[in-house]
């Protein structure tokens, strides 16, 4: 036969329990509070040379809706930007989210559109067209860019500073 607490040690076991309910409710509510209050981050892009690369997130972005002219201007201007050295004898690959690829995107070098809009996912371009002054490069290093969208108006900007390894 089982017998149950009674008097005080039961109203013990049950305050615990009442306790240990109360404190799951709350750690519940407090990690939903803190991933209610997280904005949603912004798709990655990603530039690879050889063996590094490096990812961001977008210097300008809306959730996908269109940003303004004056808005990609000023983004185009960020100085807050990721670098990675680039051999000129290296490949450097692109790769961006596969929502941007739906979308469309362009590279973009000093703020100049240098490839045709893409649907694809990842492109390579030779390391030596970004330090040719052919293509408008100057220097020692290179602003490149990734456009969102396959014309205007565009919907996110991605920025990265490419600067001349020498090897």
């Amino acid at each position: 036969m089982t017998s149950l607490p009674r008097g005080r040690a039961a109203n013990g076991n049950r305050a615990v329990r009442r306790r240990r309910a109360v404190a799951a409710a709350g750690a519940v509510s407090a990690g939903l509070l803190v991933l209610s209050a997280c904005d949603k981050p912004t798709p990655l892009s990603t530039i690879t040379v050889g063996q590094s690369s490096v990812s961001s997130e977008a210097s300008c972005y809306n959730d996908g809706k269109p940003l303004t002219s004056a808005d990609l201007a000023k983004c185009l201007k960020d100085t807050d930007i990721k670098s990675i050295k680039v051999d000129p004898d290296e490949t450097v690959r692109f790769g961006v989210d596969p929502d941007v690829a739906k979308k469309g995107w362009t590279i973009l070098m000093n703020g100049q559109a240098l490839t045709e809009a893409s649907k694809k996912t990842y492109r390579t371009i030779p390391g030596s067209v970004f330090f040719n002054a052919q293509y408008g490069a100057s220097g020692n290093s290179t602003l490149v860019s990734i456009q969102e969208g396959e014309k205007a108006p565009f919907t996110g900007l991605w920025s990265f500073k490419l600067k001349k390894d020498a090897g």
